[in-house]
């Protein structure tokens, strides 16, 4: 976990292994558990002011994830935690989980700029892509020379296009369906830029949003719950409140 907002060549070094599905994802006699009938709200997905939201938007739980996409935690989460939070909440409509990029480098800035490229209903594809990736495009980032590290570090729009390129980061989803053109005009656009930077400013500010991966629910940040293992428990104690209040268990 590393304080936001870098955008410094060192944190260029920073260090991603490979990402390992975990077989169960559901603690077994769990209060948060996946139900017989799920929903269907998997696809429904829509821009926030800072990030998408995926699911019920009137959902029991809202949950807001702060994700960096150069933090190997964080790809860890995307590959464990997300499927069983989907299994269990977002598909039948009561949790929606709102993903909002966090800036901690240069890198951050141009793969946010592409996971937020193109339709919404996308966005989970693309969020997906990297993070499960993530492990091959920051090996060439640690196998680069210093200088050409130096030069993604900028941030600026050039370099931003060249690691974008370089990286095969718009191949990824070029291949996918989208087209070059369109991924170069997001990855160029520094108004956008700018927005993902006061973004995550504005987290920081508001919740104390210091680290990757963290986990607001309902507008309030969890402190020291930074994993599914952390958060399902948290969630499980979520329902069991409301159902103890008679207001209902999920599903």
């Amino acid at each position: 976990m590393i304080k936001p907002l870098l955008l410094s060549a060192a944190a260029l070094a920073l260090l991603a292994g490979p990402v390992t599905a975990q077989q169960s994802l559901e603690r077994p006699g769990s209060e948060f558990s996946a139900p017989d009938n799920p929903g269907n709200w998997l696809t429904t997905i829509s821009r926030t002011a800072r990030g998408h939201l995926i699911g019920n938007p009137e959902a029991e739980a809202q949950l807001t994830e702060f994700v960096s996409y150069t933090c190997g935690h964080c790809a860890s989460f995307t590959a464990n935690g997300e499927p069983a939070l989907e299994l269990a909440g977002i598909a039948p409509g009561t949790i929606a989980l709102e993903v909002r990029p966090v800036i901690r480098n240069a890198l951050d800035l141009t793969v946010s700029l592409l996971a937020n490229c193109g339709d919404p209903a996308g966005f989970k594809d693309r969020h997906r892509t990297f993070m499960l990736s993530q492990g091959e495009w920051l090996g060439k980032v640690r196998s680069a020379p210093q200088t050409q590290q130096a030069i993604w570090a900028r941030g600026d729009k050039a370099s931003r296009m060249n690691a974008a390129s370089a990286l095969g980061l718009t191949q990824m989803l070029t291949a996918r369906g989208q087209s070059q053109s369109q991924l170069d005009t997001c990855v160029m656009d520094d108004a956008a830029a700018k927005a993902l930077l006061d973004n995550g400013r504005a987290d920081y500010t508001e919740l104390g949003v210091s680290s990757t991966p963290s986990f607001a629910l309902d507008g309030k940040l969890l402190t020291e719950v930074h994993s599914w293992e952390a958060l399902e428990p948290v969630l499980s104690a979520r329902f069991t409140a409301a159902t103890d209040q008679g207001l209902g268990a999920p599903g």
